[in-house]
């Protein structure tokens, strides 16, 4: 089986609004040492019970102390640097980020390096981002699906004066991405940048609810109350089932590279991974004339075929690529969380006709516990293992 979440943003998408869904699917336990670790910035978030039109949901309200500064990229990392994250989320907020800085910067005929976020660097926007990375690593997805993204219409205030909706910068953290979006239905500003970023980094395909089995549902609310429709963002979590065994429907799609820089390729993987790979590894070569290379596979659905092939074209040096079909055989997987002196690590099981066959701490989160206790890995991994299994047996 592989887990899914579906976002249904038919009105629209902010980063409040992700966090509010991401709360209600319980997968924002760790925000409150979150805030924690930004108190220097003032920082205070407070979900509360709220309802949009006869739908109950929950809002997210953060506030920070007065006389913020105007911050640029490097000081924005340096906040995510130090913020209360596993190192794969933080990895992920420092790339909304900077998707955030080149996107402004285009607009504005600047460097990344030189922006100066205005409502993106307020602290609110921060702990939304921070937030929602830290939540949806949390939730440990194999796919995430977003619908068709509500713009508005009509104008909005920025820093910059009066902007046309949908913005420069929404319009530019689309461009490039395979979110699907539309204007309108309404003369309001329905999806802003910060929640679009966090959508174009994270979301695997774009598209209506797939077929799952549905586990939870979390509802956000945005902080408007519009005249017509619920303004909310549902998260649906779920399960579906893999391919059938013979069935077919994965592929192998492969590489050889010898002329990229080295430094690159865990970059590559992530993008991969981001883009819908089940799976994507490196095997050291030899080519022709004696040339050290690498072949870089990827085990793919072959509905996201189409995103890996661009992402091995674009993000490496090769001019082609290789596929053939595989049938993939997977186990069925759940995930147990457990409490190691106040630090959430996930556990993954793998079942065959309901019987467990194997158990695995999640390594990132296992590294960030041992980071935040100063404790070594390998106890936090051992310790990790014998409370999921005394969990599970008693």
């Amino acid at each position: 089986m592989s887990r899914v979440g579906w976002l249904d943003c038919s009105s629209g998408v902010s980063g409040d609004m992700v966090l509010g869904a991401l709360h209600g699917v319980g997968a924002l336990a760790g925000l409150p040492a979150l805030v924690v670790s930004l108190a220097d910035l003032g920082v205070s978030c407070t979900p509360a019970e709220t309802a949009r039109h006869g739908i109950a949901a929950i809002s997210v309200e953060v506030a920070a102390g007065k006389d913020q500064p105007t911050r640029g990229l490097a000081d924005v990392l340096e906040i995510v640097d130090r913020a209360a994250l596993p190192d794969a989320a933080r990895a992920r907020a420092a790339a909304v980020f900077r998707r955030l800085a080149t996107v402004e910067g285009a607009v504005h005929g600047l460097a990344p390096e030189a922006v100066h976020f205005h409502e993106v660097g307020a602290v609110d926007s921060i702990v939304d981002v921070l937030g929602g990375c830290l939540g949806l690593h949390q939730l440990g997805l194999d796919e995430l699906v977003v619908s068709p993204i509500a713009l508005g219409g009509g104008m909005v205030a920025t820093a910059h004066g009066q902007v046309p909706v949908p913005t420069p910068a929404a319009l530019g953290l689309l461009a490039g991405s395979h979110l699907v979006s539309h204007g309108g239905p309404i003369d309001v500003e329905l999806a802003t940048p910060t929640g679009i970023a966090l959508l174009a980094e994270w979301s695997t395909s774009s598209g209506a609810m797939p077929a799952i089995t549905v586990d939870t549902v979390g509802v956000g609310a945005g902080s408007r109350d519009l005249d017509d429709r619920a303004n909310v963002v549902r998260l649906v979590v779920g399960t579906r089932e893999t391919e059938p065994t013979g069935a077919g429907g994965w592929e192998v799609i492969a590489a050889n590279v010898d002329d990229l820089d080295p430094r690159l390729w865990p970059g590559v993987i992530d993008h991969l991974l981001s883009a819908g790979a089940a799976d994507a590894w490196l095997t050291p070569i030899l080519m022709k004339k004696g040339r050290p290379a690498h072949t870089i596979s990827v085990l793919v659905a072959t509905e996201s075929a189409a995103a890996i092939r661009t992402v091995l074209t674009t993000e490496t040096s090769t001019i082609g690529v290789r596929s053939g079909a595989v049938t993939k055989h997977a186990l069925d997987r759940t995930w147990l969380t457990v409490d190691i002196d106040g630090q959430q690590i996930r556990v993954k099981l793998a079942h065959r006709d309901g019987r467990r066959t194997n158990l695995t701490p999640e390594f990132d989160d296992v590294a960030a516990a041992a980071l935040a206790l100063g404790l070594p890995a390998k106890d936090l991994l051992a310790r990790a293992t014998s409370a999921a299994l005394h969990a599970l047996d008693g």
